[in-house]
């Protein structure tokens, strides 16, 4: 890890993107990170796409993602310790140690994201063992790629049909089984801003060697009809970035910070200004909480 915070585009920001389009972007904005998203890999086809990156010398700061591992048939519980397995190899084959894992919601809604399930199994404590069963079957498979699973807490408002994991502290007890090295965790300010334990579990997190990644954007107000896009820039919505990077800075973190924004007119304008806002909010907002310098208005 770099020890200077190095921004990174995370492909998603960039969504009406191809992978190219998304690479030739970052490195006209003079990055040196980009957080990769698996579809877009997939249509560029494996070993281009790792092509593409290392010729415009970029680093891939994350794979997302894994996870969705709370299926109770055989035949899904299967297919998604396959698909993270080669997830897992993906990630190896881009030289990026980190696969970011949403780890899946309830089967009640696994057809909210066009999977199957039983509408009515509603058990929420079932769904997190089997998510800890997946884990530890995926656990040396990861640890022989050089992977680290990275959990990522999701907003409370996702655990139905994404993430059953909801806190930061149950990502850290539920990669506490593990080895820090092949089971880590991701701070996504989006997810995780309103926990009122955040700093106790940002330092754990530091004090455990887990803290693998920190992604940035903002939470817009209303709610999006389509609560996915309530995702800003920064300095945008309600977030206090000045707090959450002091704590994240003084848990040991120092390595590239991926800035990850769903949000429909962010997808749609050129992605020449999203790269460039994201600069500036960047260099006003987030980056002085790291170096413990002064924030600034954003521009």
């Amino acid at each position: 890890m770099s020890a200077d915070f190095q921004l990174s585009l995370n492909t998603g920001t960039t969504r009406n993107l191809t992978l190219q389009e998304a690479v030739d972007a970052t490195a006209r904005a003079g990055l040196g990170h980009i957080g990769v998203w698996r579809d877009r890999v997939a249509e560029a086809g494996l070993e281009e796409a790792a092509r593409m990156i290392s010729r415009a010398g970029l680093q891939v700061s994350s794979l997302c993602r894994g996870g969705f591992l709370t299926a109770t048939d055989e035949a899904g519980q299967r297919a998604a310790l396959e698909d993270n397995r080669a997830a897992i190899r993906e990630a190896a084959a881009l030289g990026t140690g980190e696969l970011i894992m949403v780890v899946g919601g309830l089967p009640a809604a696994a057809h909210v994201l066009g999977g199957t399930g039983d509408r009515g199994d509603k058990d929420l404590v079932a769904a997190r063992a089997r998510v800890a069963d997946r884990l530890a079957e995926l656990v040396p498979f990861a640890r022989e790629h050089g992977v680290r699973l990275v959990l990522e807490a999701l907003h409370p408002m996702y655990a139905a049909d994404r993430a059953v994991l909801s806190t930061l502290k149950q990502a850290l007890d539920y990669a506490a089984p593990h080895p820090p090295e092949t089971v880590g965790v991701v701070v996504d300010t989006f997810h995780v801003w309103w926990d009122p334990e955040l700093e106790a579990q940002i330092a754990r997190a530091g004090a455990e060697g887990r803290l693998a990644s920190y992604q940035v954007c903002d939470f817009n107000l209303p709610i999006a009809a389509d609560a996915l896009l309530s995702r800003g820039m920064m300095g945008d919505g309600v977030i206090d970035f000045a707090t959450i990077g002091r704590w994240v800075a003084a848990a040991g973190y120092t390595g590239p910070v991926e800035v990850e924004i769903f949000n429909q007119e962010i997808f749609d304008q050129d992605a020449d200004v999203t790269l460039a806002v994201m600069k500036q909010r960047w260099a006003s907002l987030v980056l002085p909480s790291l170096t413990g310098e002064p924030a600034r208005a954003p521009a």
